[in-house]
């Protein structure tokens, strides 16, 4: 086989792979619009209050998210893993500080949506509830919405590393340059204007702005990175 061939077939994968994280990242964003949080700044009604005794009410409808987040996560590793054997030379370097920052994220995240849906609900239902309160989805201040900013924010620093993969001489180049780095912009910006306003009880209100910064982005970005591969193989043709 020789260089063409396995470029061109690295290159078809990559397509796939990302047509598949922008596909199953609007899938999760389409869920997680569903599961609107029934506490905290942006609860419409029948908020929810410490020490939150409905919790098992939204249980399974606030849970459907996760699952699909976890394979969004998987899709996203495939994925960033994919762009290094597409890089050039010079740009390899880019794209493994982003599979760096992907593994981390993802780690981080992974352990976040499993321990949700695998420890919190089975523990109410069987009257566990020490330290279920902390971990628990509809805690503004708990330890899922610092895990998902921590993630998201590792997520976007990827993002940004990924964006310096693609070079702006080529179609679509200079687009996924300045598109890739956008998230990072909204983390940053997100972190600073809602820690100005509210200090450290910004609740989940950068959290939120930070994910759908990360997932608009991913959608976009998906289909036309899988469009960017497909003009590729036809240049190695």
């Amino acid at each position: 086989m020789n260089d063409t061939t396995l470029t061109r077939n690295t290159l078809t994968f990559t397509r796939y792979a990302a047509m598949a994280w922008s596909m199953i990242t609007l899938l999760t964003f389409s869920l997680a619009m569903i599961a609107i949080p029934p506490s905290g700044p942006y609860c419409p009604s029948e908020c929810m209050v410490y020490p939150y005794a409905d919790l098992l009410a939204y249980y399974p409808r606030d849970y459907f998210w996760l699952y699909s987040a976890i394979i969004q996560l998987f899709a996203y590793l495939v994925f960033v893993m994919s762009t290094y054997f597409i890089a050039t030379q010079d740009r390899k370097l880019f794209a493994f500080l982003s599979t760096g920052f992907a593994l981390i994220a993802a780690t981080v995240l992974l352990i976040a949506y499993f321990t949700q849906f695998s420890v919190v609900p089975i523990s109410l239902m069987k009257g566990e509830t020490d330290g279920m309160l902390l971990l628990t989805q509809y805690n503004e201040h708990g330890l899922f919405i610092a895990l998902e900013e921590l993630g998201y924010l590792t997520m976007s620093i990827s993002l940004l590393f990924l964006a310096w993969v693609f070079p702006t001489n080529l179609r679509l180049g200079k687009f996924l340059r300045y598109l890739l780095m956008l998230p990072v912009i909204v983390t940053v910006g997100a972190f600073a204007f809602y820690s100005w306003q509210f200090g450290i009880d910004r609740s989940y209100r950068a959290e939120v702005a930070i994910i759908t910064g990360n997932w608009l982005v991913t959608i976009v970005a998906g289909v036309a990175i899988a469009f960017y591969c497909k003009d590729l193989a036809k240049k190695t043709a």
